[in-house]
């Protein structure tokens, strides 16, 4: 269950040039960490993306988890990772994480305040972000303004457009039994196709995953996703390549795992009067 605070009303997003947490970050692409299993099992009950396509469901009828994230590229040949942790209600598509940003080098940096993101439909909130911003003020970004949809670019992909880009699962191979945090699970790869998953999304994630055909060179996006013996996505690694930006042809891998399911998950939105209306430097991504 969510519990709503007081909510912001109608803001001017604020004007951002770098927004994006990974920009700035020059990328050469990243290999995904999990290898398929050596001994084939015989396939889940339903055929693969149709079951894929299901955990969508499952994920809504459980309503709430806890969530890890990673986004990951490489620069200067070392990787670099933006890792997050928080929860999630998949009711009203809200959620609250806590990121943590690499130094230059690609190291977890001390001199990093963490930024606090709430995720909601249409809208992205970041807190101790960007230079010019004051420390007590929240950046409101509206996600289907970005080329990208939010898929990548707050440094996190939201856990409900993660699941439902699945909708658009094709060509999906079994890879076998796996555990995960001790959960048995069945380890699927593939691609998913973005038009596809649009056509399929629920009201509230379909402005982000039609805003995100514009943002990547391909339509057709990698992944690995692991499913639970009750049909609920526990982690699903995606791979994005851009079209322009961070620069062009760029690769980053998102990895969104859930745990803890039903866990309560409060997110409170913050108030119009604590929303940042102006610019951010450029320099701050």
């Amino acid at each position: 269950m969510v519990v709503q605070g007081r909510r912001g009303g109608a803001v001017a997003a604020a004007v951002v040039c770098g927004t994006g947490l990974l920009a700035g970050l020059a990328t050469a692409g990243c290999s995904p960490d999990g290898a398929a299993a050596d001994d084939q099992v015989a396939p889940a009950r339903a055929p693969a993306a149709v079951e894929l396509r299901r955990s969508v469901e499952a994920l809504l009828r459980v309503g709430t988890a806890r969530v890890r994230s990673a986004m990951e590229t490489v620069s200067g040949g070392t990787l670099v990772a933006i890792r997050g942790a928080g929860g999630y209600d998949f009711a009203t598509a809200s959620g609250q994480l806590r990121l943590v940003l690499p130094d230059l080098k690609g190291k977890p940096s001390g001199g990093n305040q963490p930024i606090t993101e709430v995720l909601a439909p249409g809208a992205l909130f970041m807190k101790n972000r960007g230079a010019g911003v004051p420390a007590d003020k929240w950046v409101r970004v509206d996600t289907a303004t970005l080329p990208d949809g939010n898929l990548v670019t707050g440094g996190a992909t939201d856990p409900l457009a993660a699941a439902e880009l699945l909708r658009g699962a094709q060509e999906v191979t079994f890879q076998g039994r796996e555990h995960l945090g001790g959960v048995p699970v069945r380890h699927y790869r593939g691609t998913t196709d973005l038009v596809a998953a649009a056509g399929r999304a629920s009201a509230r994630t379909r402005p982000a995953l039609v805003a995100a055909e514009k943002g990547f060179t391909t339509m057709v996006v990698p992944f690995d996703a692991y499913v639970d013996d009750a049909g609920r996505l526990r982690k699903v690694r995606q791979r994005f390549r851009f079209a322009n930006g961070v620069p062009a042809g760029a690769s980053v891998t998102s990895t969104t795992e859930l745990y803890a399911f039903g866990t309560p998950v409060v997110v409170r939105l913050p108030d119009r009067r604590d929303i940042f209306t102006g610019k951010i430097s450029a320099a701050s991504g």
